[in-house]
């Protein structure tokens, strides 16, 4: 004749999955913890750009909170496959460090970072190269260009949306 406890006993492969499960619950939790606490996964903090950008005609620019403002510059052409020029200028504090990255807005085009060398006063320079689409019939480009600032207090950040024409395909960008 069978106990009455033998109804109520677990298998040992249910025992495993309610451990399995306890231990995925508690990393879980942990992870969102810590996600939270730090503030993200993203520790910029990100400033849109003031209005429409044309870098392909002249500077553009963007506040950084507070008084703190920046503004970037590609030079007189943004021609692909060519030496850019990186020119950024920061007003309102002192910079430890400056990067522009380049990011591909309508396929994946990598992501290119560049370190900006501290010209003294607020200035930066530095210098990049842009590639283009040339896989498919697409004679433009669509580019993202973000600027970080790192700081003591943290990085702040801005964009700014470009376009560049592939050579032989038309005027402008």
């Amino acid at each position: 004749m069978p106990y009455a406890d033998d109804d109520n006993a677990r298998s040992p492969f249910l025992n495993l999955l309610i451990i399995v499960t306890l231990v995925t619950m508690v990393v879980a939790v942990g992870y969102l913890a810590h996600y939270y606490l730090r503030g993200g996964s993203n520790d910029v903090v990100w400033y849109p750009p003031d209005g429409i950008c044309r870098l392909h005609q002249g500077p553009c620019h963007a506040g950084l909170g507070g008084d703190v403002r920046v503004t970037l510059s590609l030079g007189s052409a943004v021609v692909p496959l060519h030496p850019l020029p990186l020119d950024v200028h920061v007003d309102g504090l002192s910079p430890e460090r400056v990067v522009v990255a380049f990011i591909g807005r309508n396929r994946n085009m990598g992501l290119r970072r560049y370190v900006l060398q501290d010209r003294g006063d607020g200035d930066f320079h530095g210098e990049g190269v842009l590639s283009v689409n040339s896989v498919d019939d697409e004679s433009v480009t669509r580019w993202r260009a973000e600027v970080i600032v790192t700081t003591p207090e943290g990085r702040r950040g801005s964009w700014f949306d470009f376009d560049v024409r592939r050579p032989g395909a038309g005027n402008g960008a």
